[in-house]
């Protein structure tokens, strides 16, 4: 369980400074927002296999590891997702420069209380939330949303929508579809939801393998730039 995993380590975290909001603009490779279905096809113990997963994931060393990788912090926020109005962050943006950062986020996360229950999917607001979203974010070289869920829309207007009446010049849209029976939510994931160079699907068999989905999706975003060359001059070491 993780929380166990983060009980371990909180004495090593309460005596490094926290992170805190972004206030002004500093040198950022990449804006990484995450975004988590908690709609009403998403029940008690599959919320907590998402917030629990989302917070082992990001104290896993391949991840850590990842997010120090190249020159330049990342810039992190979570936000939880279901109906047309209903979205709420769960960590504001904020730069990560050290372990004890992603630890003290992951502890946030792993204790957090489900935001709302029983309302529709609405993943067209949801993307145009995280679209206005990144108006607040630092001048980062990339943008990136990574948008998990297990359903298709059926609450307002459509990405499609979103994508053509929101601002996502230059941002990236990955997603991470959650199964069952079948793959279709993952084709519908591929066909509606990403957008733009290089997005994808990660899939997910279903909740219970929402822990390492996360994990795969987090280290491919985060070493995207580096493997495929897109680190500026300005940047390199």
């Amino acid at each position: 369980m993780v929380g166990q995993r983060l009980l371990g380590a909180s004495a090593y975290a309460a005596c490094l400074l926290a992170a805190a909001p972004i206030a002004a603009q500093e040198d950022c490779r990449l804006a990484l927002q995450l975004g988590l279905d908690v709609s009403a096809s998403v029940d008690t113990a599959e919320y907590r296999l998402q917030a629990d997963g989302l917070a082992a994931a990001l104290i896993d060393p391949v991840v850590s590891d990842a997010f120090f990788s190249a020159p330049g912090p990342v810039a992190l926020s979570v936000f939880e997702w279901s109906g047309r109005f209903q979205q709420d962050v769960l960590v504001d943006w904020t730069l990560i420069r050290s372990e004890a950062d992603l630890l003290r986020i992951a502890e946030r996360i792993s204790g957090s209380q489900r935001g709302t229950q029983d309302y529709p999917t609405a993943l067209g607001y949801a993307l145009g939330f995280a679209a206005t979203r990144f108006d607040e974010a630092p001048d980062c070289l990339f943008q990136t949303l990574d948008i998990s869920g297990d359903g298709q829309n059926n609450d307002g207007f459509a990405p499609a929508a979103a994508f053509e009446h929101f601002d996502f010049n230059g941002v990236t849209v990955n997603g991470l579809a959650i199964g069952g029976a079948s793959r279709e939510i993952e084709d519908y994931f591929a066909a509606e939801v990403i957008h733009g160079p290089g997005a994808f699907v990660e899939y997910a068999l279903n909740h219970d393998h929402f822990a390492e989905a996360i994990q795969r999706k987090l280290e491919r975003e985060l070493r995207a730039m580096i493997f495929g060359g897109l680190i500026p001059p300005a940047l390199t070491p």
